[in-house]
């Protein structure tokens, strides 16, 4: 079947370029109109207490995705023509401020001390008003309501609070992700160019790759949205994931053409040739992202699906678009030859021979400190160091923090039954709390200069609703720290003594159930993504020693990356470990069992051991080098003109990780491979047998294509 298809395509390549430009007409049509969301928070599950108090928060109260903007040291006449114009904003549904309980033509210094309290800063100088929102503060329309309230402010005014950092990483990626993609592909291009030996080749190749990208993206729209963190990664990915797929066929097709005279034959043999390699480092690797679709913390279903969906579709625009494509344009690609930068490796290869003993036992004694040391990562989870910091929304963050007192804010929840001595005990209890500083609730807004029966609406529909009353924490310590953590638990069981149903939720508290989530996800990521492969790599290459040498290699690979942040004390987003970790697996266990499926092929074809490790790790060095240096220069890329710390760390440890992999496998795996053949031997199926060298003929055609089918 395999072998038959083959020679279809390879002899009607126009037939397959048309139905794949065909393809694209939806596909773009799918990317369009595939929503993204911004709001990292929305993915926690649904099972823990502060997403659920979050839900009830959005739909009782309308306040998830409260904002807060800042004033400077301005009249209190141009703040209230301010809110005046943020409350016309389509999507904002409350604003409030001092003159929503009291006349601003009354001095500041004669207000209750409840309301400076609450709307002014320490020093009076700033003050701050409330926003709500119609809808939920990931929504598109809060977003662009936020969009529009910038619009309004001067260099005096500053905006804040969770979808406001939402909405400027919005604003971020809708800005950036065209250029660095742009600027991405081009230096994976530059790369190209000079590690092959064709100056038509690149385009060739990064035009089959760009369409897997198109139709991976497009087919997105079946998800209904995807997260910014896979929109604004999953094509870098995918091209570095997936470059080695079509630089391992182009390097077998010019391989087959110097024993085959026809072209269609040749690249015919070069598919079938190919396909276990590639259906192996595939598999392996959509495995790999599939670990990621474990995890409770749903981006990681988002990246883990979109990945291993780009993988698929990698695989086949290499298997079917490639070679068209390379048959239609080799005319082209011959005319523009020129010298490759490929360096000549055999001297390197000869001193890893050479000192292939000492550098097994460097192999062994590195895996022990990589992995405890990697394990030491200090890892953030607050996006506003995601963030730039002269952002709108960090430097209004910084303001709350430095004149408010207002590091983070948490929404405690509770029955509004609740008699009001006991609520008046209950915030007491929680204002005693070391790090609290102040709250905001009905009763403090009511305070004892203020009758109840003259509180307006606004306030009673921000503080009670549906039987239940709200009431604003601010803490000095900010989110996702340990401070913060210990202060959310604490005023969890003062509130809960008084009320057992109650909630508390907002960023801090978020955070606080994230660090946990997320850290049991890690562990059973990394648990499942090296199950998978080593069964994987057992299935493919038939053996029980191969998975135990790969899976170690590829292990140590990716410790040895993550070991040097902590080494340089370098601080990464709590997720870029799970990323690293698969897509680095993917790329590493591609040069992984390259070199080993050569190494069986030598053998086989009759060559000694030596021989056999020595051609095995020269042919497949080109690949991995040129695929390690084009996965480098497209995520460096990235590093270098993205803003969002949270992409440009994932995208540091990609590039660096990349290096580090190739280096890996060809200077330890090769000798690790070669000093365990007679065990490997032994534990894996037909690994020595022999088959007749090849002849170098027409007629050689049909029983060798076979003979390849079965052997894939």
């Amino acid at each position: 079947m395999i072998k038959k298809f083959a020679l279809w395509e390879s002899k009607h390549p126009k037939t397959i370029i048309v139905v794949a430009l065909l393809l694209l007409i939806p596909s773009l049509l799918g990317f369009i109109f595939t929503r993204v969301n911004y709001d990292i928070m929305s993915y926690l599950p649904d099972t823990l207490e502060s997403v659920q108090g979050e839900q009830v928060l959005d739909k009782t109260f309308k306040n998830a995705g409260m904002s807060i903007v800042i004033v400077d040291n301005m009249p209190s006449k141009y703040t209230a023509e301010l809110k005046s114009e943020i409350e016309k904003i389509d999507g904002v549904s409350t604003v409030l401020w001092v003159d929503t309980l009291a006349d601003i033509t009354i001095p500041t210094e004669i207000l209750p001390d409840v309301m400076k309290e609450i709307f002014y800063s320490k020093d009076g100088s700033k003050t701050m008003m409330l926003v709500q929102y119609e809808e939920e503060g990931s929504s598109d329309k809060t977003l662009d309501a936020i969009s529009k309230i910038k619009t309004l402010m001067n260099d005096k005014v500053l905006v804040s609070g969770f979808t406001a950092i939402t909405e400027d990483i919005r604003d971020i990626c809708i800005k950036q992700a065209p250029v660095y993609v742009a600027f991405a592909v081009l230096l994976a291009f530059i790369a190209m160019l000079l590690m092959t030996d064709s100056w038509f080749l690149p385009p060739v190749v990064l035009t089959a790759l760009g369409m897997g990208i198109i139709y991976n993206m497009g087919s997105n729209i079946f998800m209904g949205e995807i997260s910014f963190v896979t929109q604004t990664l999953a094509a870098i990915l995918q091209l570095g994931v997936t470059m080695d797929y079509s630089i391992f066929l182009v390097d077998r097709y010019y391989e087959e053409k110097k024993i085959y005279d026809d072209r269609q034959e040749a690249m015919a043999r070069a598919i079938v040739n190919s396909m276990t390699a590639l259906t192996g480092s595939s598999l392996t690797t959509v495995f790999g992202f599939v670990a990621l679709m474990f995890m409770q913390f749903s981006m990681g279903f988002d990246i883990g699906f979109v990945m291993a969906k780009g993988v698929a579709f990698g695989l086949v625009t290499v298997l079917t678009v490639l070679p068209a494509l390379v048959l239609l344009t080799e005319k082209y690609i011959d005319k523009f030859k020129h010298r490759s930068l490929m360096p000549n490796f055999s001297k390197i290869n000869g001193w890893v021979f050479k000192h292939k003993k000492v550098l097994a036992i460097i192999f062994v004694v590195l895996l022990i400190p990589s992995y405890f040391i990697q394990s030491k990562a200090n890892l953030y989870y607050s996006m506003d160091k995601a963030l730039p910091q002269d952002l709108v929304s960090v430097r209004g963050l910084n303001q709350l923090k430095n004149d408010f007192g207002m590091a983070s804010s948490q929404f405690v929840i509770f029955d509004d039954s609740l008699p009001a001595g006991k609520i008046m005990q209950m915030e007491d209890e929680i204002r005693d709390l070391q790090g609290i500083e102040s709250i905001i609730s009905y009763s403090s807004f009511l305070g004892p200069a203020v009758q109840s029966s003259i509180i307006p609406d606004e306030i009673l529909k921000i503080c009670k609703a549906d039987g239940l009353q709200l009431m604003m924490v601010n803490s000095e310590y900010s989110s996702a720290t340990d401070e913060l953590n210990d202060q959310v638990v604490k005023m969890e069981k003062i509130v809960k003594s008084y009320d057992p149903n109650a909630f508390i939720t907002g960023e801090g508290a978020i955070s606080k159930d994230m660090v946990v989530t997320t850290s049991r996800d890690f562990t059973i990521t990394g648990i499942v993504s090296i199950a998978a492969i080593f069964i994987l790599i057992a299935v493919c290459l038939k053996s029980i020693s191969i998975p135990i040498i790969l899976v170690l290699s590829i292990e140590l690979a990716i410790w040895l990356n993550l070991s040097l942040s902590v080494i340089f004390k370098s601080q990464i987003s709590f997720i870029d470990p799970t990323v690293v970790n698969c897509v680095q697996l993917g790329a590493t266990v591609d040069y992984a069992i390259l070199l080993t499926t050569r190494f069986r092929e030598e053998l086989k074809n009759g060559l000694p051991k030596k021989d056999a490790i020595l051609k095995a790790v020269s042919a497949a060095e080109k690949s991995i080098l040129q695929s390690a240096s084009v996965f480098f220069m497209a995520t460096f890329g990235v590093f270098l003109v993205c803003d969002i710390t949270l992409i440009k760390g994932i995208c540091a440890l990609l590039s660096r990780g990349s290096l580090i992999s190739a280096v890996v496998i060809v200077v330890f795996t090769t000798p690790i491979l070669y000093l365990c053949e007679s065990v490997i031997d032994k534990t894996t199926l037909d690994w020595r047998e022999h088959r007749p060298k090849k002849k170098k003929n027409k007629k050689a055609i049909e029983s060798s294509t076979e003979e390849a089918e079965n052997n894939a």
